[in-house]
């Protein structure tokens, strides 16, 4: 099934950005507004405590099985925002290098932002997204 999300690049804007500057989807796909996606276990206990790259790759696994449930992939995601609880900028890039590893050619639109805490005991790292899909 051809994917509903169109990744735009801009030439009048830097290609440090490792993601697209923009993205659309027709007016007839259904978007998917998905919970921030967070590093729990099954459980409800929190993985990887103390580590960025753990918690971002737990919070990428759960956000899979979150798009699955929902009829789509990631590549069917259409922004992100990853929200780190840090204050070095050291651990937003580890984080950061986790999530856009998962997305690999898909370069979404993303905001990488530090925060002060996160709504999980030991929580490092949240995914937002939003994904858009063509219902056959």
């Amino acid at each position: 099934m051809p994917s509903a999300v169109t990744l735009i690049r801009s030439a009048s804007l830097s290609d440090v950005a490792e993601y697209a500057y923009a993205a659309t989807a027709p007016a007839e796909a259904r978007l998917i507004f998905l919970a921030g996606a967070c590093p729990l276990n099954e459980d409800g206990s929190t993985a990887a405590v103390g580590d960025y790259a753990g918690q971002a790759a737990k919070a990428v696994e759960n956000l899979r099985t979150a798009l699955k449930d929902a009829g789509a992939s990631l590549d069917d995601v259409i922004s992100t925002r990853v929200l780190v609880a840090s204050t070095r900028q050291e651990d937003l890039v580890t984080a950061w290098e986790v999530v856009r590893a998962a997305f690999g050619d898909h370069d979404v639109p993303s905001t990488l932002m530090g925060v002060t805490v996160l709504g999980y005991y030991d929580q490092l790292v949240e995914i937002e997204s939003v994904a858009a899909v063509l219902d056959a």
